[in-house]
């Protein structure tokens, strides 16, 4: 048993508070046909709230075997805590439940790679890797969870982050899940927003982190997990992933009908 547990910041704003209405609506979004469902090494999926960002989630969530080991990484949007924060104690809090803390993975981890600390303050009012879990929880009622929270644009450190999670992945016994919460492009016209991410996409579509990060940082793309991403995909390339499929993409103007200052929303598989 964990010594403490985060309680949720987002419930009843990014997503419903009743456990019966949350998961009606998961289920919703992932109820999207017969597919073969994956066992993925990583993926990216989208933060905001479901009403907008929900159904990409879903169709990437759709796809894949879920294990019982997640780690998640997500940038870090209140600014609190370390630039590479962990949590190895805490259990995270939904209204479908506990998710355990991954304590073993997670001490490993900083063992591994010391430019990253036990950290909880980061993760307090942080939502992105909160509203990932009921997709998580609606189809497996046990997990184990390593957050981690990433406030840093370094490429050495995002690198470094993706070798360590590689290393100590690899020395499991178990199937371990690596999950980028990210968004795409932020406050832009529809149009333009579509031309920046697709030249993201196509770096992860490409497993390229050295290129993704090069393209967010020359064309200045403001996705937001792009850390969280380039990090990933360098643990995936190193764990042997082969190939990165798009499950879905979506601009909140597709819900709201706003056109002039969009968000965009990519669901990518990495396999």
């Amino acid at each position: 048993m964990t010594s403490a547990t985060r309680t949720p910041a987002v419930a009843g704003r990014f997503y419903p508070r009743r456990p019966d209405e949350l998961r009606r609506e998961v289920e919703g979004y992932t109820s999207i046909g017969e597919l073969d469902r994956i066992e993925a090494i990583g993926c990216v999926a989208p933060h905001a709230g479901y009403m907008y960002s929900g159904h990409v989630a879903g169709a990437v969530y759709a796809r894949l075997v879920i294990p019982e080991r997640v780690i998640v990484l997500c940038p870090n949007h209140t600014g609190m805590g370390d630039p590479l924060a962990v949590m190895t104690c805490e259990s995270w809090q939904t209204p479908l439940g506990e998710v355990a803390a991954d304590v073993e993975l997670g001490t490993a981890l900083l063992r591994r790679f010391s430019s990253a600390h036990e950290d909880s303050a980061a993760h307090r009012a942080e939502h992105a890797i909160e509203v990932q879990l009921p997709f998580l929880q609606a189809q497996r009622q046990t997990l184990r969870l390593v957050p981690i929270a990433v406030g840093t644009r370094a490429y050495d450190h995002l690198k470094g982050l993706g070798e360590a999670i590689a290393d100590v992945v690899s020395a499991q016994h178990d199937k371990v899940l690596i999950i980028a919460s990210s968004d795409m492009n932020h406050y832009e016209p529809d149009a333009l927003t579509r031309v920046k991410d697709r030249k993201a996409v196509d770096r992860v579509l490409a497993l390229d982190p050295l290129g993704l990060w090069e393209v967010v940082m020359r064309e200045d793309i403001s996705m937001c997990g792009f850390g969280p991403t380039v990090a990933m995909l360098t643990a995936a390339r190193r764990l042997g992933a082969k190939s990165a499929t798009l499950a879905k993409y979506a601009t909140s103007g597709d819900i709201s009908g706003d056109r002039d200052a969009v968000v965009g929303y990519a669901g990518i598989i990495v396999a």
